[in-house]
């Protein structure tokens, strides 16, 4: 489980674009410790999985290797954020289920 964790964090990471040191600083925590996450030398703490899920946008189920479906929380989203989020997934449903290939 600890090596899914760090492949997660590291994976969720680089999806949304942050660096290690971005994530560190966003966590206050030192970028040697996102390291370590990252290469399962340490595991980040219970307080800081829950930081990290809505940093990335999972959750811990996922992150923790628990589950492998990802999801988007939007729960701190307004309602107009969540209307286009809800159109943005339609749209890509659309594109990649709908349209016929070449």
């Amino acid at each position: 489980m600890i090596i899914k964790t760090a492949e997660r964090i590291k994976e969720l990471r680089q999806k949304n674009n942050l660096t290690q040191s971005e994530m560190a600083r966003r966590l206050y925590v030192t970028r040697s410790s996102v390291n370590a996450w990252e290469m399962s030398i340490s595991i980040p703490s219970t307080e800081k999985i829950t930081e990290l899920c809505q940093l990335l946008h999972t959750t811990a189920d996922y992150l923790l290797g628990l589950s492998e479906q990802e999801s988007i929380p939007i729960t701190n989203y307004n309602i107009d954020e969540k209307e286009i989020l809800y159109r943005m997934i339609r749209y890509f449903d659309y594109v990649h289920f709908e349209l016929p290939t070449s």
